[in-house]
């Protein structure tokens, strides 16, 4: 006579995991240092203090919120943020193509980076920002020179991120993998390029940096629409509630875009192992 089988009683359902008591903290104090800034301008702008800075010239926050809505209630307000994302987006994914590319040719080929290389070093100390006037002149239209400066900008911090990534793989890797009979493209393919991910999004965080300052820049000085140009034309219109709403408008931007490249990068990058409570 076989024993009754033994049920073993249910288990209850796990509690969720309550969010790090750091984590909580963290979040808190970033709030609290943004509410501390916007209370100090206020302070100083209502006032009209003139503690060396004059602050009597700046708008209130009133002032900014209220030039805020008016903006989110204009149909140029978007199409001026259609036309920088636009810009940037393909400025820095050619940049950021071409530069993990050059990189690595430059980096696994001596041919290459003895051809290559030295006209590379040579423009790579001219700011893009001053190759404004050779894009007015090179291209047939403002928007094309316009992406152009944004590719130059991003460019470079992927080309030498990505170079140096590469020549700092231990090259055990690609010899053990020579060892087991691998060729070239597999060595590219299963070795070189995944190494050399966090290099890479290490220069691309940067460049999306870089491509926003220029980007921002070329539309102020010869654009039609964007972000950087309506900035310019109402601080020439002596509008400073709309010049602040612009600048608002471009850190947000520059913030979201960069938070996208560094989550993708996380994403890409999660073989990798890290220790937790690196953070303090």
């Amino acid at each position: 006579m076989t024993a009754p089988a033994r049920t073993s009683p249910p288990r209850a359902a796990a509690a969720p995991t309550p969010a790090p008591r750091g984590a909580r903290w963290g979040w808190a104090a970033k709030a609290a240092s943004l509410l501390a800034a916007a209370g100090v301008w206020q302070a100083l702008t209502v006032t009209d203090a003139r503690l060396w800075l004059r602050f009597d010239r700046l708008p209130t926050l009133g002032d900014i919120a209220a030039e805020a809505a008016r903006r989110l209630a204009d149909p140029v307000y978007y199409l001026d943020l259609l036309q920088s994302l636009l810009r940037i987006l393909t400025g820095f994914g050619l940049a950021s193509v071409a530069g993990v590319a050059v990189g690595v040719a430059v980096a696994r080929s001596r041919r290459t980076r003895h051809v290559v290389l030295p006209l590379l070093e040579a423009v790579r100390p001219i700011p893009a920002i001053a190759l404004v006037p050779v894009a007015i002149l090179l291209f047939p239209t403002d928007e094309q020179g316009i992406v152009f400066i944004t590719f130059v900008a991003a460019f470079f911090p992927v080309m030498v991120s990505t170079r140096h990534a590469v020549r700092a793989l231990p090259t055990l890797w690609e010899d053990a993998v020579r060892t087991l009979g691998g060729g070239r493209r597999h060595v590219l393919w299963n070795v070189v390029l995944p190494g050399i991910l966090p290099g890479v999004f290490g220069g691309l965080s940067v460049g999306m940096g870089v491509a926003w300052i220029c980007v921002i820049s070329a539309e102020m000085i010869s654009g039609e629409f964007g972000v950087g140009y309506r900035t310019w034309q109402s601080y020439t219109l002596v509008d400073y509630p709309a010049v602040i709403v612009g600048m608002a408008t471009i850190g947000l931007l520059g913030w979201s875009t960069s938070a996208a490249v560094e989550l993708a990068g996380r994403r890409a990058t999660r073989w990798l192992p890290r220790a937790e409570g690196r953070e303090s």
